[in-house]
């Protein structure tokens, strides 16, 4: 067996340990789906007639109810290991490498069912009707996915502190910060007739080098991490 498909191995192994947990608790998925639609709901009804708010406002909301719903579920995704004290097993049985892409991959699916299931209601209950549906899925995709790469790796530092969720939010911030303002930018591009792709190709471009940058970064950072 080769060393890359080694880790490979080992993270679609982590990823559906945490997909099958995740699916007996629902302990994550409903952190972050309640603060979503709580919010989401809020805003509609704070904001009525949405008809008058402005294009970027939208745009900033949206992202802004995305990141915090975030932060109420991703931060779980080393927290499971530290409270049923399999951290150890893990490290033995897992190389970092491999946990690192299997909770990442975890984390990353998780954004886009929270997406999934808040930006319809959103643009609904919002008023926020979409010009570019195409700019407006790859923005939402590709900012989505940002955040958990931003996240996943200070998920690992706080994972073992004793107020996780207030100390995952304080460093996850500063991290994930870039990404929510561009994608908040390349939302507000969809939403306007005169804007479109070519006001947002720069956001797109930037989201993914984030990413490129991000992941190799986080992984090395979090060998450290995690072998302590």
């Amino acid at each position: 067996m080769s060393r890359s498909s080694g880790w490979a191995r080992e993270a679609q192994a982590v990823f559906a340990k945490d997909c099958l947990l995740e699916l007996r608790t629902r302990v994550a998925l409903g952190a972050v789906v309640l603060f979503a639609v709580t919010s989401v709901v809020a805003a509609g009804f704070a904001l009525a007639p949405p008809s008058g708010v402005a294009g970027d406002v939208k745009a900033a909301l949206l992202w802004v109810v995305i990141f915090f719903a975030a932060v109420a579920g991703l931060s779980r995704v080393f927290v499971v290991e530290e409270e049923t004290r399999t951290a150890d097993a893990l490290r033995l049985a897992v190389s970092p490498v491999g946990v690192f892409v299997g909770k990442l991959a975890f984390n990353t699916v998780l954004m886009w069912v929270l997406c999934a299931l808040t930006v319809p209601l959103y643009l609904v209950l919002l008023e926020a009707p979409v010009v570019h549906w195409g700019l407006f899925v790859v923005v939402t995709f590709l900012g989505s996915t940002a955040l958990a790469c931003a996240t996943t790796a200070v998920a690992a530092i706080v994972a073992k502190a004793s107020m996780r969720g207030a100390l995952f939010g304080v460093l996850s911030f500063p991290v994930a910060l870039p990404p929510l303002l561009v994608a908040i930018h390349g939302t507000k591009a969809a939403w306007m007739a005169n804007a479109g792709w070519r006001a947002a190709i720069g956001d797109i471009q930037v989201l993914v080098g984030f990413m490129l940058v991000i992941v190799p970064a986080s992984l090395l950072v979090f060998e450290h991490i995690w072998s302590d």
